[in-house]
């Protein structure tokens, strides 16, 4: 019913994906620290590829499907899949980053990590403060949901419920459907889809699953567009956007988050759950 069946994961390829998870979280940490008034969107790719590459990994969304970058930079009313280039940061700009790599690991394999986060240059607006705020805590809401569920759809009714009980300025924030999390593994994208709206059933969780929960809310209409160049999607009506995305392992007794080098502890105790160990 919910298409191709899911890529069960040993233990020792989860830790792997951890490895993997861990440059990418160096490699946005990077992005950030280094984003400031004047600087160009090209400029922040070549720090995230560079601290890729010193590790000992492959960016691995260079080349894919023919993105030539190894981030996305999507600005303001770029939702995701923002193309870096000469494009220079302006105080209050919001930028989304979302980046990944592969390490080699068990079975002659390559394993895969893939984050996003949403930060903002110079002086914030205060909708823009909450939008990202509410976007962050709508996927940590949802990857908390998955600590004791048996389906998937637990994340997408949390991301919602999330939107709902936060409106910004007496509005609801808008959920970007048409872009969705997934599986995450031996390949980037992989089966099953991870909606962000509620939906009375979803694919069954397995252990040994990994999955990317990755909400994108805009502060107007989701209503969206993809840019001539064919990757660029952006807000039909200019309304700004955040994107936050950690990929997580599903595993019997819990969860762990495999792109935060603490697995997800200090946001997990939030809610009560303790990452497992790998």
């Amino acid at each position: 019913m919910f298409g191709p069946k899911p890529e069960i994961k040993t233990r020792a390829q989860l830790a792997a994906m951890a490895e993997a998870g861990a440059i990418v979280y160096d490699m946005l940490t990077a992005v950030e620290a280094a984003a400031e008034v004047g600087i160009t969107t090209g400029e922040l790719d070549a720090i995230a590829e560079r601290v890729c590459r010193d590790a000992g990994a492959k960016p691995n969304f260079l080349g894919y499907h023919g993105y030539p970058a190894t981030v996305c930079l999507s600005v303001n009313e770029e939702i995701v899949h923002g193309i870096p280039g000469e494009r220079v940061l302006r105080d209050g700009d919001i930028v989304s980053v979302d980046g990944g790599c592969s390490v080699a690991g068990p079975s002659g394999r390559r394993w895969h990590g893939d984050s996003a986060r949403t930060f903002i240059v110079g002086t914030p607006r205060p909708e823009d403060l909450k939008l990202s705020e509410i976007t962050r805590e709508a996927m940590w809401q949802g990857i908390a949901a998955l600590a004791d569920a048996k389906s998937l759809n637990v994340v997408g009714k949390a991301v919602q419920r999330v939107v709902e009980d936060n409106p910004v300025d007496g509005r609801e924030l808008g959920i970007v459907r048409e872009y969705v999390g997934h599986g995450i593994g031996s390949a980037m994208h992989q089966p099953p889809d991870v909606v962000n709206y509620a939906s009375p059933k979803g694919p069954k969780i397995k252990s040994g699953m990994a999955v990317c929960v990755e909400p994108m809310l805009v502060l107007g209409s989701p209503d969206n567009e993809t840019l001539d160049d064919d990757w660029t999607v952006v807000t039909l009506d200019g309304s700004r956007a955040s994107h936050w995305e950690h990929a997580v392992a599903l595993v019997d007794g819990g969860v762990r988050v495999l792109t935060l080098p603490d697995g997800g502890a200090a946001d997990l105790a939030r809610y009560g759950v303790t990452p497992i160990e790998l």
